[in-house]
C-alpha cells in the first residue's frame, strides 16, 4: 500500500493554542527581533482585540513597531510590494501577521521581500535561494491554517487568478486564541470554517496523503464533524450571528483550523482549491465558500477510483453520503451561478495547471473537471 511505503513529515512552527496566549508567551514573541512590522487588515484586528494585545506586549518592552493595515481580501502582488517598501524603510527585522489568511499570507511574502532588498516582486514566482525575516502569525479566523503552513497565496491581476508564491515560509511562532473569534460575524465564521473543512478533505484525498498526514486530516475531520451542527445553527439564525458560541466552541473552531493547516502543510491543497481561485477572482465569491461548494462533487469524482477513502471521510464528518454532505454545504453556503462559456473556460484553465492536477492521485480529464463544475454550480447557457 502506498501509505506504508511513503511517509513524509515536517512542521517547524512553534504553536500555542490557549486563551491569552499572546501575553502568556510574550517573551518568546519578543525574542525574534527588535523592530516589528505589523501586517493586518483595516478593521477586524482592532475590533477583536488581537492588535491591542500585540501592541501591549511591544509597548511594555519598548519595541519600535510600524503598522500596515491596508491588506485587502485576497492580497495582490502589488499590495505586498508596497507594504514591503515601507517595511524596508522602517528597517524591520521581524514581521507579525494578525488576521485571517490574507494578512498572514501577506506577512510571509513581505518578510521575504524585506529580507532581500536586492529583489523586487518579480522574484516571487521565480524560485531562488532566498530566506525571509522571522514571521509571527496570530490568526483571528478559523479557516486559513496559514499560521502553520509554508504557503502564501497572492492575487496575480496580470494573470486574472490567485497562486502560491514559489517559496516555503513557515512562521516561527503561531499564537492561536479562540477569543478573537467572538466578534466575528456568522457568515465569516461559516466561510472560514468551510475553508478548514476543505483543507481536511483535500489533504486526506490527495496524491501525497500518507499515514502521518492522516493523523492530522482525520483528526481535523472528526473535530469538524462535531462542529457541523453548530455551523448549521448559525446559518439558520437571524443575520447569522454566532452569539450562542461558548469559549469551548471558539477554541474548537480554532483547533480544527490549525489542525487542518497542519494537514495541508504535508500535502498542499487539491482541485477544489484550484477551481475556487477562478470563482473567487472572476465572481468575487469568498475563498472558503468558493472551496466548499466543490467538495461534494470532488468526492464523487474521487469515489470513482477509491470509494473506501471517500466513505472514511464521510464517516468522520458524520454524513452517510456525498449527496447529504452536498445538501448540507448548500444550506450553509448557498449557490453560485456561472455561464456555460465560463464553465468551459475554467475547465481549460484547470487542465493547463499541471501542478494542481498532480495533486489528484488518479488520471483526470477535462470531462471530469467539467463534471465537478457543473455539479457544484448553477450553470446557465
Amino acid at each position: 500500500r502506498k501509505e506504508e511505503s511513503f511517509m513524509q513529515f515536517f512542521a517547524p512552527t512553534h504553536v500555542y493554542l490557549e486563551k491569552n496566549c499572546v501575553d502568556n508567551h510574550k517573551q518568546e514573541l519578543l525574542s525574534y527581533g527588535k523592530r516589528a512590522f505589523i501586517i493586518t487588515g483595516k478593521h477586524s484586528s482592532a475590533v477583536n482585540g488581537s492588535l491591542a494585545d500585540v501592541l501591549a506586549v511591544l509597548d511594555e518592552a519598548s519595541v519600535p513597531y510600524l503598522i500596515y493595515n491596508d491588506i485587502e481580501e485576497n492580497p495582490s502582488v502589488e499590495t505586498v510590494a508596497k507594504a514591503a517598501a515601507e517595511g524596508k524603510e522602517f528597517q524591520a527585522d521581524f514581521v507579525i501577521g494578525i488576521g485571517g489568511g490574507s494578512p498572514l499570507d501577506a506577512a510571509k511574502v513581505i518578510a521575504l521581500l524585506i529580507a532581500n532588498p536586492q529583489e523586487d516582486a518579480g522574484c516571487l514566482y521565480e524560485p531562488k535561494d532566498l530566506k525571509a525575516l522571522p514571521v509571527i502569525a496570530i490568526p483571528t479566523t478559523c479557516g486559513t491554517g496559514s499560521e502553520v503552513t509554508p504557503n502564501a497565496v497572492l492575487t496575480r491581476h496580470a494573470f486574472k487568478t490567485k497562486k502560491s508564491i514559489s517559496y516555503n515560509i513557515y512562521p516561527e511562532l503561531a499564537l492561536v486564541d479562540g477569543k478573537y473569534l467572538a466578534s466575528a460575524n456568522g457568515r465569516l465564521l461559516i466561510h472560514t470554517a468551510v475553508d478548514a473543512l476543505a483543507h481536511c478533505v483535500e489533504s486526506r484525498l490527495h496524491a501525497k496523503a500518507n499515514v502521518y498526514n492522516h493523523m492530522f486530516s482525520e483528526y481535523g475531520l472528526s473535530l469538524w464533524g462535531k462542529l457541523a451542527p453548530v455551523l448549521e445553527q448559525i446559518a439558520a439564525g437571524p443575520d447569522a450571528v454566532p452569539s450562542s458560541l461558548s469559549d469551548e466552541d471558539l477554541e474548537a473552531f480554532m483547533l480544527a483550523s490549525t489542525v487542518a493547516g497542519m494537514a495541508i502543510a504535508q500535502t498542499t491543497t487539491s482541485l477544489p482549491h484550484a477551481i475556487s481561485y477562478e470563482i473567487t477572482y472572476n465572481h468575487g465569491v469568498p475563498h472558503g465558500k468558493a472551496c466548499g461548494i466543490f467538495l461534494a462533487a470532488y468526492m464523487d469524482e474521487y469515489a470513482r477510483n477509491n470509494p473506501e477513502d471517500v466513505n472514511r471521510v464521510l464517516s468522520l464528518l458524520g454524513f452517510d453520503s456525498t449527496e447529504s454532505f452536498g445538501e448540507y454545504l448548500r444550506r450553509l453556503l448557498g449557490s453560485v451561478a456561472i455561464t456555460e462559456e465560463e464553465s468551459n473556460l475554467y475547465a481549460d484553465n484547470i487542465m493547463a495547471n499541471a501542478s494542481k492536477l498532480s495533486t489528484y492521485p488518479f488520471p483526470i480529464d477535462r470531462e471530469a473537471i467539467l463534471r465537478i463544475l457543473t455539479c457544484s454550480l448553477d450553470v446557465t447557457a
